[in-house]
């Protein structure tokens, strides 16, 4: 059963028609990577799912019961579909504890004692413990990322959402978020993840999304659509891969 569909979603800035007619869901425990060019739609695709922009047109349903109306409904649904952000989305005034917890309290009502617990075994988790009361200026981008994933685990989500995870990090501080994703989807968590990590979609999800101009191209399992890819933009855009 799905826990997100997303039905002819279309989205425009202006005249500019970024998303056109987009369908396709998200069932539990799967691992859906999203690829192609910079301007394609992907990332306005995963704000949209998350009510971060306003869509023109079109569904998103959670559980089968569309997301949207009050505040408050849309603060529920955020607690239960997380969102990591390419740029951290750290509070800077704020050390990596209080980072971890403070959606825990505020979103979900929490006890101080419940989300410290819950924090610390997170940080733990993407090995940002021994870090706990260092502020986001004293941290790497990877270690910033990797508490931004734990502090969006302490919401318990059902499902997370990634938007370029990585690409606002050196390139040796790639693989120690990419090493927590890998093991996140290992246990099962559900995960939507825009990337241009090409060997990690293709080892990891369940099912890649190309997207080109909007639409979805092509959509299949990674075996089939990285090593022969149906739609020729898809084959065009996975050239320099598939060489390698």
């Amino acid at each position: 059963m799905a826990i997100i569909t997303v039905s002819h979603l279309s989205k425009s800035f202006g005249k500019n028609e970024v998303l056109k007619d987009i369908d396709f869901c998200i069932s539990k425990g799967e691992v859906v990577c999203v690829i192609g060019s910079s301007g394609s739609g992907k990332s306005t695709l995963l704000r949209c799912m998350n009510l971060l922009e306003i869509k023109t047109s079109g569904t998103v349903s959670f559980h089968d019961k569309e997301i949207g109306g009050s505040q408050r409904r849309v603060n529920e649904y955020r607690s239960k579909v997380g969102m990591v952000f390419q740029s951290f989305n750290l509070f800077n005034n704020m050390n990596v504890l209080q980072n971890c917890m403070s959606g825990s309290r505020k979103v979900l009502g929490r006890s101080k004692q419940e989300s410290k617990t819950l924090a610390i075994k997170y940080l733990k988790k993407v090995g940002m413990a021994p870090y706990i009361n260092a502020m986001p200026a004293q941290l790497s981008g990877g270690q910033k990322q990797r508490v931004a994933i734990a502090r969006a685990l302490t919401m318990e989500p059902e499902v997370l959402l990634f938007d370029e995870p990585t690409s606002a990090l050196d390139p040796e501080m790639v693989g120690e978020v990419l090493a927590v994703m890998k093991e996140l989807a290992a246990e099962g968590l559900t995960m939507v993840i825009v990337t241009h990590e090409m060997a990690f979609a293709r080892d990891v999800s369940d099912r890649t999304i190309f997207m080109d101009q909007g639409v979805i191209a092509e959509c299949d399992v990674p075996e089939r659509l990285f090593t022969n890819p149906s739609n020729p933009r898809t084959k065009e855009f996975l050239t320099r891969f598939i060489a390698s």
